[in-house]
């Protein structure tokens, strides 16, 4: 008998163009989740599909100074940039590869700045890259 094999899990990026305004986008994604067979989840946990909004036109939204202001699990308003961006290299890797030259709304720092803050993290550790 063989090992149980341990799922995959896939972090993507992706930039993408829309006329929608922030919290109809964010309902367009959750509904996708849905489809694609998304039930519940814990908190900040694995979960089958998670699609967040990183950044939405450099729109700032639900940040008190240099701190989001609902950084807690739960239901809570669309916080932009998303509050965990600088903490979680698991999404800043994605990132880097498809806007480069983000800057953050907020901190100001680029992507590659945020990214050489967080690569040792072992937080959202980056197995690797293709």
């Amino acid at each position: 008998m063989g090992r149980a094999r341990q799922p995959a899990y896939v972090n993507a990026a992706a930039a993408i163009d829309t006329a929608l305004p922030p919290e109809a986008l964010l309902r367009v994604l959750k509904a996708i989740e849905r489809a694609s067979g998304r039930r519940g989840g814990s908190p900040w946990g694995p979960r089958t599909l998670d699609i967040d909004i990183l950044d939405y036109k450099g729109l700032v939204r639900h940040w008190r100074g240099k701190h989001p202001r609902f950084a807690r699990a739960g239901p809570r308003p669309l916080v932009l940039p998303h509050p965990w961006i600088e903490k979680r290299p698991f999404v800043l890797r994605p990132l880097l590869d498809v806007a480069p030259f983000w800057r953050h709304p907020v901190t100001r720092r680029s992507a590659q700045e945020v990214w050489r803050s967080v690569a040792w993290s072992r937080e959202g550790q980056v197995i690797g890259k293709r």
